[in-house]
């Protein structure tokens, strides 16, 4: 059985409203000395496309962030590729996770069952990002809980909130963190 893929509706679609188009042609004469004349035929028009055949506006994600303080908790939206949306730094967030995307990689793989990693605790932050990006579904999760976690949530900073020791600079709005040993 073939698959009807959006491109493949909308070829079908085509060619049909052409055939009609064109039988319509050859046989006006004939329909409008039987209709009377200045008849008026009403124009042909393939159907409405369907909302989930529209092609999607840019890369979009929303990113619920937890346990990072202040105002970086909450639930922000970033649309890239034009940047827009209610996050703090909307420009930084599509730079970040496009400094990560590679051709034919998953830019939000998870850390690789087996790593070896630090047994540093990067704090209680979690985040939740959803959406799509480059073309695919995306739905992970983000933690500190040891060193492999805290560099993969770090190389996807100003997306999700900078948790680092001292911060001089966080997101807008938020402060600078505390520093406490």
């Amino acid at each position: 059985m073939v698959q009807v893929t959006p491109l493949r509706r909308l070829l079908l679609t085509l060619s049909a409203a052409s055939a009609v188009a064109v039988t319509g042609s050859l046989g006006a004469g004939s329909v409008a000395a039987h209709a009377g004349p200045g008849a008026a035929r009403p124009p042909l028009a393939p159907p409405p496309v369907r909302d989930e055949d529209r092609p999607t506006a840019g890369d979009h994600l929303t990113v619920t962030v937890r346990g990072a303080g202040g105002s970086a908790d909450g639930t922000f939206r970033v649309r890239c590729h034009p940047d827009r949306g209610d996050h703090p730094d909307v420009s930084g967030a599509c730079a970040a996770v496009d400094r990560n995307t590679r051709w034919g990689k998953d830019a939000f793989a998870p850390v690789p069952q087996g790593s070896v990693c630090t047994m540093r605790y990067g704090g209680p932050a979690t985040a939740h990002v959803t959406g799509r990006w480059a073309g695919r579904p995306v739905d992970t999760t983000f933690e500190r809980g040891n060193g492999c976690h805290i560099e993969r949530w770090d190389r996807f900073v100003p997306l999700l909130p900078e948790m680092g020791r001292a911060l001089a600079r966080s997101w807008p709005g938020t402060g600078p963190a505390l520093n406490r040993h």
